[in-house]
């Protein structure tokens, strides 16, 4: 490690590194991050409460902004490093087509290209097929895409800084980067919402969708970290985000531009509560502390166990509750509806959907769901182990 942190760069000397807690170029990425995210909840409450009236909302310009500054940021490095005669600074960086500079920088400016590239096809498709679409649609998946280049490649510009770095100014960048992880994890939580409501926590599809993405966000996040609550910090971090943008959004006044309109609504429609993920991220950083020496997959059976149903242990119940009376105030956010879904509809939030007719297809669906957590668990090691490593 000090060997590496000796090669120079030239966006930033060794000197002004080691006194820096983060690089400006870092900081850029976490406001480009934090703005990418935050437009697309605030994208997402629009739809449901204005509708698509043009393309040029604010919400779609917080998300453009966001991976056009990153994407900026990243090729300034890149060019600089390329173009700069500093031969140890050439040396820490990594060799894409002729050009040199962080590995994560060549990420991100692949990312945002692409999601600048998503905003026509997507202004299209909505001419095209309707101004009000689901999220999961081929242009949103390009726009997702994009924003996951645009987010992973911050990330590892910021994990080659901190893996540098020692002693406090490590553990600042840390801080950082699990803030990262956790804002990454909420927009995956973002990405498959229409799957994990409150009425689908009686199926075990529910159990599978969240097997899919959340235990590589929170193994990785935990595994790169080093730090023993990584997992835990993560997933607190994306519950404030999301308890954030539940009692936040509705306190703006805000009424639909696009018709039919079957609910009256007054103010900026939220998300859901946000899913229990917190109570399995604890388990998960106690088994990496007890038991992190251990060979990847005897890690990630156990890993992908305790996940899936400690998962199950905290979800059922509480859907339980979600699908009450008692559920419907702004704290759990059970009450709120977008326009365009019709009163006859409402019952669809609190009755539970998806539920398996015998209790042998059940154990198959949730024997499946773990099996899924087992596989992604072992990509968040390796992916964890990777980051770790990472100088570049």
């Amino acid at each position: 490690m000090a060997q590496s942190a000796q090669a120079a760069i030239p966006y930033l000397s060794v000197k002004e590194e080691r006194a820096t807690a983060a690089p400006w170029y870092v900081w850029c990425g976490v406001v480009g991050v934090t703005s990418v995210v935050f437009g697309l909840f605030w994208d997402v409450s629009w739809h449901m409460t204005i509708g698509r009236d043009t393309f040029w909302t604010p919400a779609h310009l917080a998300i453009q902004f966001g991976g056009i500054l990153v994407a900026a940021v990243s090729a300034y490095l890149i060019f600089s490093t390329t173009l700069g005669n500093d031969q140890a600074a050439k040396d820490a960086g990594v060799r894409v087509w002729g050009f040199r500079g962080p590995f994560g920088a060549f990420l991100a400016c692949w990312g945002g290209v692409t999601m600048v590239t998503s905003a026509p096809f997507d202004n299209w498709w909505h001419n095209s097929f309707g101004l009000d679409v689901e999220i999961v649609s081929p242009p949103h998946m390009v726009l997702a895409l994009g924003i996951m280049g645009v987010n992973i490649g911050a990330l590892l510009m910021l994990a080659s800084v901190m893996n540098r770095a020692e002693g406090e100014r490590r553990a600042k960048l840390r801080r950082l980067f699990l803030y990262l992880g956790g804002v990454m994890l909420a927009l995956h939580a973002l990405l498959i919402s229409e799957y994990t409501g409150a009425a689908d926590m009686h199926s075990p599809l529910f159990y599978k969708v969240v097997s899919l993405g959340v235990p590589i966000f929170l193994v990785t996040m935990a595994r790169a970290s080093g730090y023993r609550w990584g997992a835990t910090t993560v997933a607190a971090i994306y519950t404030v985000w999301e308890l954030g943008q539940l009692w936040v959004m509705p306190l703006f006044p805000a009424t639909p531009k696009l018709g039919p309109v079957f609910t009256n609504v007054t103010h900026m429609v939220p998300l859901d509560f946000p899913i229990l993920v917190i109570v399995p991220a604890v388990l998960i950083d106690m088994i990496l502390d007890r038991w992190g020496s251990k060979s990847r997959w005897v890690l990630a059976v156990a890993l992908g166990i305790v996940y899936v149903w400690a998962m199950f242990g905290v979800s059922w119940p509480f859907s339980d509750f979600l699908v009450t009376p008692g559920a419907r105030n702004w704290i759990f956010g059970q009450g709120y509806f977008p326009y365009a879904m019709p009163p006859s509809q409402y019952h669809l939030q609190w009755e539970f959907g998806g539920v398996p007719a015998t209790a042998l297809e059940f154990v198959r669906g949730m024997g499946i769901a773990t099996a899924i957590a087992m596989v992604t668990s072992f990509v968040g090691l390796a992916a964890g182990d990777g980051i770790a490593r990472l100088r570049r």
